[in-house]
């Protein structure tokens, strides 16, 4: 796991450049300090942190959906992953994370803050009671969700968000291909289909290198 960690800072680094990089570290470094009074995470090593949340959340940065988005929601954010991060590295794109639980949300405010991070907006709520408002109704390029429910609750959680001609991408583990079967009423009833499955980068930790993003188009 060590060393999955060092080639990881040397790969954001090399990516992102040593600015953006030593945020992302003190953001994560923030979240681990934090949880011993909040629960943020489960996890709780640093250097299995840099896989499972930094390196994870990371992994939708190449995805050309991501690249050509200007305003992006995450839904059920938690601690920011991937949100938080994703805005770090993508100060020219506009994010609303979004969360059941207010304490998590303030602790990402006090974060931003801290870090000079203007592109991030926290909503507390529930998906399903905000996404009919019109500032949020189909007013989003890209959704992206990660580790919150199956693919079928997300469907219709996530795609009343996605602008016609947007997307939602879903982080999904090695069950993906019974996730895709069972959400098949719900993506056609919220108008999304399934358009591809991208691989995580072949260079991925070996915790992680069986996920796969799976790219809805609406």
């Amino acid at each position: 796991m060590k060393e999955d960690s060092k080639r990881i800072i040397e790969q954001l680094n090399n990516k992102y450049g040593e600015d953006k990089t030593d945020r992302l570290l003190s953001y994560l470094d923030m979240v681990l300090e934090r949880n011993e009074h909040i629960n943020l995470t489960a996890v709780r090593d640093r250097n299995e942190a840099l896989v499972k949340h930094v390196a994870d959340s990371l992994a939708v940065t190449d995805l050309p959906e991501y690249v050509q988005a200007k305003r992006i929601i995450d839904i059920g954010t938690g601690a920011g992953f991937p949100g938080a991060l994703l805005a770090i590295v993508s100060p020219d794109k506009e994010f609303v994370l979004l969360d059941s639980t207010l304490k998590r949300l303030k602790v990402i405010d006090e974060f931003a803050e801290t870090l000079g991070l203007k592109n991030i907006t926290t909503v507390h709520t529930r998906a399903e009671e905000i996404s009919k408002k019109p500032e949020y109704k189909e007013g989003f390029d890209l959704c992206v969700s990660r580790a919150v429910a199956s693919l079928d609750k997300l469907a219709g959680w996530c795609l009343p968000f996605v602008k016609k001609g947007g997307s939602f991408v879903s982080y999904k583990g090695e069950n993906y291909l019974t996730e895709i079967e069972e959400a098949g009423k719900a993506l056609k009833r919220f108008k999304g289909s399934v358009d591809r499955v991208a691989a995580y980068p072949a260079d991925s930790p070996a915790d992680i290198s069986g996920h796969v993003l799976i790219v809805i188009g609406k």
